[in-house]
């Protein structure tokens, strides 16, 4: 079996496949995206080589950049759900009571399509007879805001169902490196009289940490190139309140028939999420891993 897995011919093989569909789904498309930015192209005429025009007037566009702010804020908010992910994977770890049952109903927004959560949370924000106006109304509050509708607050209320709809996936992460920690550790820490907060602050959440490093690159690349639940519950509304870049880009591409420009902001969006992706590395990088 070695002498077979040390041909390189055996190991070229074995990989090829999965080096041709990374290759013809990935890597062609950001190529073509890069060039298409160069062109001024309507999608369906044919294209008319302007260099680099595209990518320095999205540079001055003020609603791309306003487009980025959003993003780079859906990404604060997620990188920070974090810790209340955390926190209930702690409490679910701990043995409590019907720990089982509460793992299956936080994966529930997992299994639905973004488009199913989004019509959901459409009529939960519906300003006559949605859930929460409803409560509000119950509570006294006169005049609830028209939550999707109002500039001011469209944005953070989409947060909410985008926040929901991931609190299954990273819970399940942390709650699977939890359970992953010698329960002898926990053991000792209890018999030298750690309190439970204790024994979460100062060993538990150090020994997932490298788990907690990837979450929070998945979250932040994941939130600066989300689309989706976006474009389904406001479509970037209203007067662009809500605009995300990945929206922002579609609209210029296909409803704006501005293929080129639309290629230009993807290709951007690509270099602004891996620059951030290596800003994030270099910040939570650590010289000494702790082991167990």
């Amino acid at each position: 079996m070695n002498k077979i897995m040390s041909n390189k011919w055996i190991i070229f093989l074995y990989t090829f496949p999965a080096l041709f569909l990374i290759g013809v789904l990935i890597v062609v498309p950001l190529i073509l995206s890069g060039y298409f930015g160069l062109m001024d192209w309507d999608g369906i005429s044919a294209m008319e080589f302007i260099g680099l025009e595209n990518y320095m007037v999205a540079l001055q566009d003020a609603k791309f950049w306003e487009s980025a702010f959003h993003s780079f804020l859906l990404a604060l908010f997620s990188a920070l759900s974090l810790i209340l992910y955390l926190i209930v994977a702690l409490i679910l770890a701990s043995k409590i009571k019907g720990a089982n049952l509460l793992r299956k109903i936080y994966l529930i927004p997992m299994l639905l399509s973004s488009v199913a959560i989004a019509q959901l949370w459409i009529k939960v924000y519906n300003p006559t007879n949605g859930m929460l106006n409803s409560v509000l109304i119950f509570f006294g509050v006169e005049n609830p805001p028209n939550w999707l509708a109002d500039p001011d607050i469209a944005l953070y209320a989409i947060f909410i169902p985008i926040i929901w709809q991931y609190a299954g996936f990273y819970i399940l992460i942390y709650y699977a490196a939890l359970k992953n920690i010698p329960q002898s550790l926990i053991e000792a820490a209890k018999i030298d009289g750690a309190s439970p907060v204790q024994i979460a602050m100062k060993m538990k959440i150090p020994l997932i940490m490298n788990v907690i490093k990837v979450t929070i690159v998945l979250s932040v690349v994941g939130s600066l190139k989300y689309f989706d639940l976006i474009y389904v519950m406001t479509g970037g509304g209203p007067n662009g309140a809500s605009e995300v870049m990945a929206s922002y880009m579609y609209k210029l591409a296909f409803e704006s028939y501005d293929f080129g420009y639309g290629s230009a902001i993807g290709f951007l969006l690509l270099i602004i999420t891996l620059i951030v992706t290596i800003i994030i590395r270099k910040l939570t990088a650590t010289k000494e891993e702790i082991q167990y």
